[in-house]
């Protein structure tokens, strides 16, 4: 190929450009052109592959007259002689370049449609002619880039340089994205006329650039990428962008994708594929309306039967350390090819030097997945541990039912069949109901510690939007992100958002409706753990409680459970005087008016440079009380000062 020539066909196809040059100066003079026709023929001989100005002409269509023009344009640059030929023939000093009325005059066959702008030479952007006023006597000048391709030297055009990148050729591929590559080429190979648009569709974004790069390489071709977002909206500069592809696609043996993947840019996209030659792939998460015929493929993350497989080859002897680690680590994380087989490599080392190597690859997966879920939610620190939560028994064990059900998806779902039964209601979806301060959100830090999850708050304000159709957008971003990332979800305050559908009576509750319906609907889909809270259990659309698998009533804490709060609120480095647990379990608060109490003690203490005592608690609890405007009793605190 010349996209990577030798040094043997440079100077073979130097010597072929030359010797048509030589043929060209003898047929500007007048002289017999025999012999240099026969060194051009020894040249070609010469040649292990095809020259540079027949692989264009063959690519472009060119004419035997188009062919001598675009060489005599080039040898102007090249050659002193050949110009000074061009000059002598305008009978002009000086006037060394070469002109339409002189290729007609001088070269054979000639015929005028060679200089139309819809012919190659003009289409292509071959050369270009620099005085439009005057066709015949007007100056021609070969493209840089097509000056430099004829001479040997093969680039990526400097015009395109900012938008496109070359993609290089995956290290590792899922067996059911192999499977795309092999059905695309065949269908590909047997088309007749131009190729269609071979449009992937689905999450895996790196894994459709991965099938487009095999595929084309299967054909003889070079991957490049171009970003949707980038493509100009100026139909001139369109133009411009879809031509020098299509030569470079020419030049380059290149195929062509346009990533659509981000929301930026799809219909744009669709729009530059349908009027592209050549290869081109289109990858989307959605299906885009095209007006060329299309191949469609479904290209989403692998598996995660596959993603165990490809972590045993990408972490090679290292993975008969993991102790089964890899199957929570398959199940938990959708990760791409290119990501499992770059988190491998960046293990290799850690995993044979630590001794809990199934925990550093946890974490290198939580790592790695997480960056952008952290755009789209709160990222909460999980403290809390089942020693902080208190709890009746019947709610605890409910809480380690959840635990268990997502620690042992892959068995039950893939292993056991369940999932071949239908995608819908794999998720797990709990709902945490009760008063403010009762526990809630600690449950869920409990979880993603016993789980070593992240914890995403999902904030309600960056959620929903009051422009129709951006609620649902900014959902299924986060929840994408999540299934990525096998982050827990919570949801606080769930019932502004997940509240009952309206009768609607105007078309800002049909729209409120379509939301709603919306969340419902991926909730049911979404495979990951999805905490809800809500002080208001009866304000939940009652269709979406349907869709709950676990549902846990927080209960107001009774005087023993508000004991227990009360002994485990302190750290253990705290300095207390005199503090009485059972004389503060009297005060009728929940837990997070408790740890409020208590901080607010801790502080008055610092303060004044003491421990904390009796007194500083009874100041700060009439501080929380004048805050909720509800006082305490006297009953409540008497005996503690």
């Amino acid at each position: 190929m010349i996209g990577t020539p030798t040094i043997d066909w440079t100077e073979a196809n130097q010597q072929f450009l030359a010797a048509e040059l030589a043929r060209l100066k003898a047929q500007l003079s007048g002289a017999d052109t025999t012999a240099a026709e026969a060194s051009v023929a020894e040249a070609r001989a010469a040649l292990p592959l095809p020259g540079a100005i027949d692989r264009l002409a063959g690519a472009f269509g060119l004419s035997a007259f188009e062919r001598d023009l675009l060489l005599l344009c080039a040898g102007v640059e090249m050659d002193a002689e050949l110009a000074a030929h061009c000059a002598a023939a305008h009978g002009i000093p000086g006037r060394c370049h070469a002109t339409f009325g002189l290729a007609l005059a001088a070269l054979t066959d000639p015929h005028w449609s060679a200089c139309a702008p819809v012919r190659p030479l003009r289409l292509w952007r071959l050369l270009e002619l620099k005085d439009e006023q005057a066709l015949a006597t007007g100056r021609l000048s070969v493209d840089e880039r097509v000056l430099h391709y004829l001479a040997g030297v093969n680039y990526l055009d400097p015009r395109l340089r900012p938008l496109l990148r070359a993609h290089a050729a995956p290290t590792a591929m899922a067996a059911s994205h192999a499977r795309i590559v092999e059905t695309a080429v065949q269908a590909l190979t047997q088309s007749e006329g131009a190729a269609p648009t071979v449009h992937l569709i689905g999450d895996d974004a790196a894994g459709q650039k991965d099938i487009a790069c095999v595929a084309a390489r299967r054909l003889g071709l070079q991957l490049y990428i171009l970003q949707a977002a980038d493509i100009p909206a100026s139909p001139h500069e369109v133009d411009a962008l879809s031509t020098l592809w299509q030569r470079e696609a020419a030049l380059l043996d290149g195929a062509l994708l346009l990533d659509c993947s981000e929301d930026a840019g799809p219909t744009v996209g669709a729009r530059l594929a349908a009027r592209l030659g050549g290869l081109v792939f289109l990858a989307a998460r959605e299906p885009l309306r095209l007006d060329r015929p299309a191949l469609r493929f479904s290209v989403d993350k692998p598996d995660p039967a596959e993603q165990k497989r490809l972590w045993c080859d990408a972490l090679g002897a290292a993975a008969s350390r993991l102790n089964g680690a890899l199957d929570g680590v398959a199940t938990q994380f959708r990760m791409s090819a290119e990501a499992i087989v770059r988190t491998g490599a960046a293990l290799q080392a850690t995993l044979a030097s630590t001794s809990a190597p199934d925990r550093a690859l946890w974490q290198a997966c939580r790592a790695s997945v997480r960056g952008r879920l952290d755009d789209l939610a709160q990222r909460v620190e999980p403290c809390a541990t089942w020693d902080d939560l208190v709890l009746p028994e019947p709610q605890k064990s409910t809480l380690r039912q959840i635990a268990v059900q997502v620690k042992h998806r892959l068995e039950v779902y893939d292993e056991w069949g369940f999932a071949a039964k239908g995608s819908r209601g794999l998720g797990i979806a709990a709902l945490f109901a009760g008063e403010s301060g009762t526990g809630k959100t600690m449950a869920a830090e409990v979880l993603a510690n016993e789980l070593h999850l992240d914890l995403y708050r999902v904030d309600l304000s960056a959620t929903v939007s009051k422009y129709i159709g951006e609620t649902e957008k900014n959902l299924r971003r986060v929840f994408d992100a999540a299934e990525d990332s096998g982050a827990i979800l919570l949801f606080d305050e769930a019932d502004a958002l997940f509240g009952k559908r309206s009768e609607v009576t105007d078309s800002r509750d049909r729209y409120a409706n379509i939301e709603v319906s919306y969340l419902l609907q991926r909730m049911e889909g979404y495979r990951g753990l999805a905490i809800l809270t809500t002080n208001l259990k009866s304000a939940l659309d009652p269709s979406f409680q349907r869709r709950l698998r676990f549902v846990v009533q927080f209960p107001f804490p009774d005087t023993q459970q508000r004991e227990l709060i009360w002994r485990g609120i302190f750290p253990a480095g705290t300095p207390l005087d005199g503090v009485d647990p059972a004389k503060l379990a009297r005060l009728n608060v929940a837990g997070g008016n408790i740890r409020n109490i208590a901080l607010g003690a801790a502080f008055l203490a610092a303060a004044g440079r003491r421990k904390i005592g009796m007194t500083d608690l009874l100041q700060a609890a009439r501080s929380e009380a004048a805050k909720r405007e509800r006082p305490f009793a006297e009953a409540e605190t008497r005996g503690w000062v």
